[in-house]
């Protein structure tokens, strides 16, 4: 599966992680199975690890509606990590759609994960 999630529930803590090709769908489908899942909470913060993600099928219309829904509180951290610039684009698309949606949330998108840890106020990630 090119785009998978873990709740770390002791952690408080969701991380989800792309790799090759990730299409809308699986992003949305991703968001769906996460919101249902009993582990998961509004209020955990969340990793996107999309380091080993080569490209993002999704039109800007696509991100806008992903980025409209409110799957986490807006209370919740949320750190995009991409290394590829295109793709540390489409983050930086997702973080401005969710800024200036109706529930804005803390969402920053970093080139590297010890910043984004260090953002979330951990030192590694969970094992």
């Amino acid at each position: 599966m090119p785009f998978s999630y873990v709740v770390y529930k002791e952690h408080r803590l969701v991380v989800s992680a792309g790799s090759g090709l990730v299409t809308w769908e699986e992003i949305k489908a991703r968001q769906d199975e996460t919101k249902t899942d009993p582990s998961f909470d509004p209020t955990f913060n969340q990793i996107v690890d999309l380091r080993s993600v080569t490209e993002i099928q999704m039109s800007g219309d696509q991100a806008r509606m992903l980025a409209s829904r409110q799957i986490f509180s807006q209370e919740s951290k949320r750190a995009f990590v991409a290394t590829n610039p295109s793709i540390f684009g489409m983050g930086r698309m997702w973080e401005i759609y969710t800024e200036f949606s109706e529930r804005p949330s803390q969402i920053r998108v970093f080139a590297d994960l010890a910043s984004a840890l260090k953002w979330l106020g951990l030192e590694s990630l969970p094992q």
